[in-house]
């Protein structure tokens, strides 16, 4: 019964350590922005979104907006029927349930030129699946720090946590 108990404990305590209510900025330095200059795609891509984190979205109220769209609206930039529009320049979203939330900016030419970003929260301890590795000829080079609470460290550490979680379900035969 001891070890049970030890065993929960250590589940419960890798669990929050894996998800803690990050706050991740959209775009990072460049915001929320129809410059052209962000890959939103790819932003959201590096990043491990779950239950309880913060995105924030930053951009001139004046010339910009947030909507959000059901994943047929953000495929085909539609923004007549959101689920909710934003509108003051530095607006939040706070993911309460795992699944995908799509946002784009309704403001004419910004989602057809790439202002729009997939946030996927997954439901499991693991980090979403992002595609085949690259070889070594496609790695990127070095990308500027993140500007997002807590650093990218942290999003290693998640990741490292998940997998030691996992480890220990198989171990013990709980999963």
């Amino acid at each position: 019964m001891a070890s049970n108990s030890a065993m929960s404990l250590l589940l419960m305590f890798a669990f929050v350590g894996v998800c803690m209510g990050d706050v991740y900025k959209v775009g990072d330095s460049a915001g929320w922005t129809a410059d052209g200059h962000v890959n939103y795609k790819k932003w959201s891509a590096t990043k491990f979104f779950c239950v309880g984190d913060i995105i924030v979205f930053e951009y001139n109220k004046e010339y910009d907006n947030v909507v959000r769209v059901t994943h047929k609206n953000f495929n085909a930039c539609n923004g007549t029927a959101p689920y909710a529009t934003y509108a003051t320049g530095n607006d939040s979203f706070t993911i309460k349930n795992p699944g995908h939330y799509y946002f784009i900016s309704t403001v004419p030419g910004h989602c057809r030129a790439g202002q729009k970003v997939d946030i996927r929260a997954p439901g499991s301890l693991s980090p979403p699946d992002v595609g085949p590795s690259p070889t070594p000829s496609e790695w990127p080079s070095p990308a500027p720090s993140p500007t997002k609470s807590g650093s990218s460290h942290h999003s290693t550490t998640k990741l490292w946590l998940s997998m030691g979680v996992a480890l220990l379900l198989c171990v013990f035969g709980i999963a």
